[in-house]
C-alpha cells in the first residue's frame, strides 16, 4: 500500500515498497520493447531490477549483486547499449559502514543484454576507497569518479571500457590541490563530486568546493581545463557543487549543491544557471527559488523540519532517447520538500511548476536522518513516456506523473 503524499501537479501512478529495501539512484533501459529500471540500495549492496514497462504496475525481476559486505555501498549505477557500470565505493561511517574493513571498490562491469540473466564482465580497482557518481552513456568511455591513491578527494579518471572484459585507465584529471603526495595543502576540500558531463570533446565537473569545472576531452589522455567557476564560501557547504548539467542549445548550464548537515546547519545550499556561452568565462545567471511549504503543513519552513534539506539530485537525460529530454524544465529532487520541477524558459526567472511531497516514512529503515524520521527525497529518474521515479532512504519507489 502507497504511503499517502501530498502534491501539486503530479499524480502518483504506482509505489513499490521494493521488499522494504529502500532505493537510492536509478538508471533505465528498454530491451525488446520492455522498459527495465535499475535500482541501487541505500543501506545495503546491490541493486534492485525492475519491469516498468506497465509503470504502473511495477514489478522486482531479479538483482545486480553487490559485494558481500556491509561496508561497501554500490550507491550508482549507469547502463548503456547493454553494458551496466556498477560503482563500488567503501561506505562511510555516518552510513553505517567501516571503511577501513571494506573488501572491494573501484567498477564492475556487467552485461546486461539479457536483463534477467545479468553476466559479470570485469571489475577495475583504483586502489584507495572507491568510486562514486560515473557517467555512462555508451561508446568506449566511462567517465568515472575515482579516489586514488595520493590525492585530497575524488578525481575524473576516463576508463576505457571498448572491451569491457579489460577495462583500462585511459586519461585522468585533478586540480593541482588534489595531489597530497606531492606536497599539496589544500586550503578547502577540492573533490569531483561527479558525474562529469561530456558533450562533444567538452566535459563539464561538479568539483565540490573547486566550484564548476569545463574541460577540453578532446585528447582524451590528457585533458586540459578551459575555465573554472568559483562559487565561494558563502555557498560552499562540505559537498559544494554536486551536479553540473549541460544545455549546450541554450548556452547554459543547471548546477546545484548538495545540502549535507541537517537542519541546515552549514552554508546556504542552492540549485541556479549558469551562463556558458563563453566557456572561458562562464557566470551564474539566477538561483532557483527554494521549496516553500504548503499553508497547511505544520512547520514554518524546511529548513526547520529536520533532516537534510536543499537540493540533492536533477534527472539525468544523458542523450538516452528512452529518458524524458527537455531544456526547459528541471526535475530535481529536495530531500525533505520532496520532488520539484522548475521552468526555467527565462533563465533569470526561474519558477516552481510543480511538487511532489511523500508523507513522512512509517518506520526507519537505516541510520539516517538523525534529527526526524522525515521524507528524504534522493534520485529523481524521468522516462520518454513522462513518468518519473523517485527514491527515499526510508521508502521504496514512487513512481509519479507530471500534470502541469
Amino acid at each position: 500500500m502507497a504511503p499517502g503524499f501530498a502534491c501539486d501537479g503530479f499524480e502518483l501512478v504506482a509505489y513499490h515498497d521494493l521488499d522494504r529495501k529502500p532505493c537510492f539512484k536509478l538508471a533505465l533501459q528498454v530491451v525488446a520493447d520492455r522498459w527495465f529500471l535499475y535500482a541501487t540500495r541505500f543501506w545495503e549492496p546491490g541493486t534492485t531490477i525492475l519491469d516498468v514497462t506497465d509503470p504502473g504496475s511495477p514489478s522486482i525481476l531479479g538483482e545486480i549483486p553487490g559485494p558481500d559486505d556491509p561496508n561497501v555501498a554500490t550507491w550508482q549505477v549507469q547502463v548503456a547499449e547493454d553494458l551496466l557500470v556498477h560503482g563500488i565505493q567503501h561506505r562511510p561511517p555516518p552510513w553505517g559502514g567501516d571503511p577501513s574493513a571494506a573488501t572491494d571498490e573501484g567498477i564492475h562491469l556487467w552485461d546486461v543484454s539479457d536483463p534477467e540473466g545479468p553476466r559479470l564482465l570485469s571489475k577495475y580497482r583504483y586502489g584507495a576507497i572507491g568510486t562514486h557518481r560515473n557517467f555512462y552513456a555508451g561508446g568506449p568511455y566511462v567517465h568515472a569518479t575515482a579516489s586514488v591513491p595520493g590525492m585530497e578527494g575524488f578525481i575524473l579518471s576516463i576508463l576505457d571500457v571498448s572491451d569491457p572484459t579489460s577495462p583500462r585507465e585511459a586519461g585522468r584529471w585533478f586540480l593541482p590541490e588534489q595531489f597530497t603526495a606531492g606536497g599539496a595543502a589544500p586550503p578547502i576540500r577540492p573533490s569531483h563530486h561527479g558525474p562529469a558531463y561530456p558533450v562533444g570533446d567538452r566535459a563539464y565537473l561538479p568539483y565540490g568546493q573547486g566550484g564548476l569545472v569545463i574541460l577540453d576531452i578532446g585528447e582524451v589522455s590528457d585533458p586540459r581545463l578551459v575555465s573554472r567557476l568559483d562559487f565561494g564560501a558563502a555557498f560552499s557547504s562540505m559537498i559544494a557543487l554536486h551536479t553540473v548539467i549541460p544545455l549546450p542549445a541554450r548556452g547554459l548550464a543547471v548546477v546545484n549543491t548538495e545540502a549535507i548537515a541537517e537542519m541546515c546547519e552549514e552554508p546556504y545550499n542552492f540549485a541556479g544557471i549558469v551562463d556558458i556561452s563563453d566557456e572561458t568565462t562562464p557566470r551564474l545567471l539566477s538561483l532557483l527559488p527554494p521549496p516553500v511549504p504548503h499553508p497547511d503543513a505544520t512547520y514554518p519552513n524546511f529548513n526547520q523540519r529536520g533532516g537534510r534539506f536543499g537540493p540533492h539530485n536533477q534527472h539525468h537525460h544523458q542523450g538516452n532517447p528512452h529518458l524524458f529530454q527537455s531544456d526547459q524544465l528541471v526535475y530535481l529532487t529536495w530531500f525533505n520538500a520532496g520532488l520539484r520541477v522548475y521552468d526555467i524558459s527565462d533563465p533569470y526567472l526561474p519558477r516552481e511548476v510543480a511538487w511532489f511531497l511523500p508523507d513522512d516514512p512509517g518506520e526507519r529503515r537505516g541510520l539516517l536522518p538523525r534529527t526526524a524520521l522525515v521524507t528524504q527525497s534522493e534520485d529523481v529518474l524521468v522516462d520518454a513516456r513522462g513518468y518519473a521515479y523517485l527514491t527515499d532512504k526510508n521508502h521504496g519507489l514512487h513512481v509519479v506523473r507530471f500534470t502541469g
